[in-house]
């Protein structure tokens, strides 16, 4: 990782002070309020080397927009179709899938990215 920067300790504190999974307009926005002239590249390189470095984990979305979430630990999203929230889900059968599919396939698997596509709880609740 790179030596230390303002910039970079903001995109993170802003992950890290949230369970939402913003994607890097968000981030820029409200890194601005802290530094008002930093610029959406600055955000984009940031959010680049974070997630190079393993602080963070970037995912695409439904619409093929990168999201971000500062939680490093492999788990799965819930993406939902109806109002757009994503959502961490704790399945414990994770990561014994990917130990299950590399055993399977005798590949060595590094990484995973699982994201479900649906309905979350709450939109599961309201009635259309």
């Amino acid at each position: 990782m790179k030596r230390y920067s303002k910039q970079r300790e903001v995109v993170l504190e802003i992950l890290r002070s949230t369970k939402l999974h913003p994607n890097a307009t968000t981030i820029y926005e409200r890194a601005r309020e802290a530094i008002p002239n930093i610029s959406l590249g600055t955000v984009y390189r940031n959010l680049s080397e974070l997630s190079s470095a393993g602080e963070i984990l970037a995912f695409k979305a439904f619409d093929g927009s990168e999201h971000y979430d500062a939680t490093c630990n492999p788990h799965p999203h819930l993406c939902c179709t109806a109002c757009r929230q994503i959502v961490d889900l704790d399945i414990p059968f994770v990561e014994d899938f990917a130990k299950k599919s590399a055993t399977h396939t005798g590949a060595e698997i590094e990484s995973h990215n699982i994201v479900f596509y649906g309905k979350c709880s709450d939109c599961c609740k309201i009635k259309m």
